[in-house]
């Protein structure tokens, strides 16, 4: 993978900006066509990009030596102002040295020659990066001999706050020709997501996400050189038409490197030799290194990366307790029917295991896909009251039917969890089953097994797993290529409790009353999957002070500080979703927080659903959390962030 990345400064002229296209096509042309382009323009640089500098990014005034100017660097004598803005994104940016440029929400550093200030009246950047560019002297006297007597100061600027609407049909796309003696577009979809079908090899495209400063242009292989090579111009010729802002990122991909900010537009994309099965699907947004941790139970305790990835804080073999959310209160259900869940029920499942000599507990609140509105408020209720029965200790983890986490799977030791497509199994409230069933069976990363009934078609078969079909007549497990021993071994017990005997089918060689069970052959997924693929995480701080969602993603490889104490921090592993309450959280972003998480997946382009959303706090991380960050240390609450910042200096 090669990013070509072309960076404008607001000042630089035209010529330059002319010059740097022609020499960013010309680089391209030498690599072969192969490199993504990306412009960079100044204060609206893509996450990426400023996640090269950990540090933040100054903008200085001014420009490089050549023939028609000099500059002088670090000149002793030069007296400049920086402000410093962003909570984690920060920017220092040159400004007019005068009190008008002061602000009570923001930082500054005062730059008198060889006297260097720095100065805050509230700080809400990550400071420590601001102090790594001054000398902290704070001395009044020079300031006001420097800028005069100080008058009020204005309150801060909102840009902190901003708030991220859905990101739901953000997202238009354009085929461009220039068949017609110049470059046109045409519109292909006039609202994101998309299918990857509407992308064909011949032509080149524009998908426009201008409401959020983003154009990208992808080249198909087959597309002409004339339009291929204009593919950057093009861009801007459509931001100048469109009346967007010159401050538009662009980005032109060639088919085979899409980058996951254009792929999460399209509802079904896949990459090459990538399936989507049950809670597998593409990468979205920035990739942080990860390395790639075989599943062995027999180390989780001692190893977080392992038990990050795979979503397991032990072996399953913990205590459980199961009851089922009923007339608005909870009900045990016979220990003898775990692992059974129902379409139209809610349970609560406490599992308490032992953790570095200590007792742990994870409450998870399961929600069936046809359960009422009032079971889903009361389960929402007794999950509060049994962790304030426990004093606030456990880990609260929601589950939707059907993301259900490997953890959870793995605590009916030895048999799969089962799923039923709706009904409820409180007693004397059952409902038939439809008199054709069809289970489907599919091992996790951890090899726990599930089984979910799916509708009884054959469009639901996928190479990959094992299916159950009961019919009126007949029972058959179907086997597919790529199954597993133990998704067999799951089919028997899924057999057992169907009741009957089934009879094993190989695929390739169904036997016609297969296919009549199941409506008549269909087409259904034949490829390979991807075994074990570990999706790439992302970590936002989000804010709902304004009363809409505010989001603002950590760039880079992010870390353990940065989790912002006084936050809700949000962290996408994609298969599930990790809320993290700073203490210093307000209690409206602490009551707020599920809401938070629950907007967040709503608004995601690629259409993301049910995900499975756990609640953590601060002090009290399990692995599955705290493995996702390199070298964490479970002491650092232990010390104020402030006095952490000022020991660097």
């Amino acid at each position: 993978y090669v990013a070509l990345r072309v960076a404008q400064r607001d000042e630089c002229s035209q010529d330059e900006r002319g010059a740097a296209a022609i020499f960013a096509t010309q680089l391209d042309d030498f690599l072969g066509g192969g490199p993504v382009q990306f412009r960079e323009v100044q204060n609206n640089e893509s996450i990426t990009f400023l996640g090269y500098f950990k540090s933040g990014i100054k903008y200085k005034q001014g420009g490089v030596a050549s023939g028609f100017q000099h500059v002088v660097t670090n000149d002793m004598s030069m007296k400049r102002l920086l402000h410093i803005k962003g909570r984690r994104t920060i920017r220092a940016t040159e400004v007019v040295l005068s009190w008008a440029s002061f602000n009570q929400g923001d930082c500054f550093i005062v730059d008198l020659g060889k006297v260097k200030l720095y100065t805050t009246v509230q700080v809400k950047c990550r400071s420590g990066l601001c102090i790594q560019w001054g000398k902290k002297v704070f001395s009044q006297p020079p300031i006001v001999q420097a800028l005069g007597p100080k008058p009020s100061i204005p309150p801060g600027t909102p840009d902190d706050e901003k708030v991220d609407t859905s990101n739901r049909k953000k997202g238009a796309l354009y085929m461009i020709s220039d068949a017609s003696g110049s470059m046109k577009s045409s519109v292909m979809a006039s609202s994101s997501p998309f299918k990857q079908a509407m992308l064909t090899a011949e032509e080149c495209y524009i998908l426009d996400n201008g409401v959020d400063k983003n154009v990208f242009v992808w080249k198909g292989p087959k597309a002409n050189a004339a339009e291929r090579k204009a593919a950057m111009s093009a861009a801007q010729q459509f931001i100048k038409e469109k009346g967007y802002s010159d401050k538009t990122q662009i980005q032109v991909l060639p088919a085979g490197g899409e980058t996951t900010l254009f792929k999460q537009f399209f509802s079904d994309w896949k990459d090459k030799d990538q399936t989507t099965g049950p809670s597998k699907a593409y990468c979205i947004g920035r990739i942080a290194k990860v390395e790639q941790v075989p599943f062995d139970a027999s180390t989780l305790h001692s190893n977080n990366n392992m038990a990050a990835q795979h979503n397991m804080v032990d072996d399953g073999k913990g205590k459980v307790q199961i009851w089922r959310v009923e007339d608005g209160d909870k009900v045990a259900v016979d220990p003898s029917s775990y692992g059974q869940f129902y379409g139209g029920d809610c349970y609560l499942i406490l599992y308490s295991y032992r953790l570095g000599g200590r007792e742990q507990h994870i409450i998870y609140t399961w929600s069936g896909l046809k359960c009422t509105q009032d079971e889903l408020a009361a389960s929402a209720f007794l999950t509060v009251k049994l962790d304030d029965s426990m004093g606030g200790a456990p880990v609260q983890v929601r589950v939707t039917q059907g993301q259900e986490p490997p953890h959870l799977m793995s605590l009916f030791q030895g048999k799969p969890m089962m799923v039923h497509n709706g009904g409820t199994s409180r007693k004397g409230g059952q409902t038939g089953a439809g008199s054709t069933r069809l289970f489907h069976i599919r091992q996790s990363s951890t090899r726990a097994t599930r089984a979910v009934e799916v509708e009884p078609s054959a469009s639901f078969l996928n190479t990959n797993d094992v299916f159950v079909l009961k019919s009126p007549t007949a029972m058959f497990v179907w086997r597919g290529v790529g199954a597993s021993e133990e998704e067999m071994a799951a089919a028997k017990h899924v057999v057992g409790f169907l009741g009957g005997s089934g009879s094993n089918v190989s695929e390739g060689k169904e036997p016609a009353g297969f296919w009549s069970s199941l409506g008549g052959k269909k087409e259904y997924q034949t490829s390979k999957s991807l075994q074990n693929m570990v999706k790439p995480p992302r970590l936002f701080g989000c804010s709902n002070k304004t009363g809409c969602l505010s989001v603002e993603e950590v760039p880079g490889d992010f870390q353990q500080t940065d989790l912002a104490t006084d936050d809700v921090m949000l962290l996408d592993t994609w298969d599930q979703i990790f809320l993290w309450i700073g203490n210093d959280a307000n209690a409206e972003e602490r009551t707020g927080a599920p809401k938070i998480a629950k907007d967040y997946v709503d608004s995601d382009p690629s259409g993301r659903r049910g995900l499975s959303i756990t609640t953590i706090k601060q002090g009290a991380e399990p692995p599955t959390f705290t493995g996702w960050f390199q070298a964490w240390d479970p002491k650092m609450w232990e010390t104020d962030p402030l006095k952490i910042i000022h020991g660097r200096f």
